[in-house]
């Protein structure tokens, strides 16, 4: 018989310690428990991730490789590619046509970024006031955000003719003589740019009315107190607060302005005499009517390059400007 079913080799067996099925778990136990817990945790957020990660990857990072890929091969889409390394980024850098598609782009931006910005925060003061009719109004506003750029861009090359545009017309009125618009070099970019300004207006509006209505009213009505009026207090108090949706408006909007296209391709075609060729209509332009794949690729990964330089110089110099309440 063996000693522990004794009352001696019980009580000896329990003096011995607990058995080995009842020890608490170790640190190292406690250890591989969290792994396989956080393990199980990643697979679960992968499971969840999967239906938005899947799309992105076939559809943007999967072409970016390729792009970046056919940039560093000579390529008519025709014949086989050949291998040139690095040498169609050199030769886009030596190309004077690079570096004016680059300024006219940001000739763009400088007449659309603070004609958007203004005319959105001006509709937003507006409509968050006690307005009669401003939820119509934040409809109509609105709904050009959501109208095909193609639609918009015929009807403002319409309205900017020369001859029988309306736009003109009303000037004859006044006595002012219009200008040629998107016929003139002049007065192309600036076509495109009122164009685009009319169009975004309402994503701006919407952004900036939700910054408005989420600033606390008692520090408005304090400031009123006072004695600040009503541009102390925009100045000191509303455009400070604004600060983060302006922030989201200013980046949203130079990412966009980098890659305007549809409204140039479809207004001026990067004309008259190429003064409205931007940085994609001449990606476009170098794939698509001169046969040249690697060329183009390598023009669109040197402005992604610009993009992501000038937007992560935002992201770090926020901290200066921007105030969160």
């Amino acid at each position: 018989m063996s000693n522990l079913t004794t009352p001696v080799g019980r009580a000896a067996g329990r003096a011995d310690g607990p058995s080995p099925a009842r020890r608490a778990p170790t640190g190292h136990g406690r250890r591989t428990g969290r792994s396989a817990a956080r393990r199980r945790d990643r697979w679960w957020a992968l499971a969840f991730l999967l239906p938005s990660a899947l799309p992105l990857a076939l559809f943007v990072l999967l072409p970016m490789a390729g792009a970046g890929w056919i940039s560093l091969h000579e390529w008519n889409l025709i014949s086989p590619m050949s291998w040139v390394g690095l040498g169609n980024y050199t030769e886009l850098v030596r190309d004077p046509a690079t570096l004016a598609a680059f300024g006219h782009t940001l000739g763009y931006l400088a007449g659309y970024l603070p004609l958007v910005y203004v005319g959105g925060l001006g509709l937003a003061l507006a409509l968050n006031t006690a307005l009669k009719g401003r939820t119509v109004l934040r409809g109509v506003y609105f709904l050009p955000v959501v109208t095909s750029w193609i639609v918009v861009a015929l009807v403002w090359r319409w309205l900017l003719n020369p001859s029988v545009g309306i736009v003109n017309w009303t000037l004859a009125q006044i006595g002012i003589q219009g200008p040629g618009w998107w016929t003139d070099p002049a007065w192309s970019m600036a076509s495109v740019v009122l164009a685009s300004a009319w169009k975004d207006l309402g994503f701006v509006m919407v952004i900036l009315l939700a910054g408005l209505q989420a600033i606390p009213a008692d520090i408005l009505e304090a400031a009123r107190v006072d004695g600040a009026g009503w541009w102390r207090r925009l100045w000191s108090v509303v455009l400070p607060l604004l600060s983060p949706s302006t922030f989201f408006v200013v980046v949203i909007s130079l990412i966009n302005g980098f890659q305007v296209f549809d409204q140039v391709y479809a207004m001026t075609g990067g004309g008259p005499n190429g003064s409205s060729d931007v940085v994609v209509l001449r990606i476009h332009s170098l794939a698509f009517r001169y046969g040249e794949a690697g060329t183009a690729s390598a023009l669109s990964w040197l402005l992604f390059a610009v993009v992501l330089a000038i937007t992560l110089v935002q992201i770090r110099g926020q901290r200066r400007w921007v105030t969160y309440a």
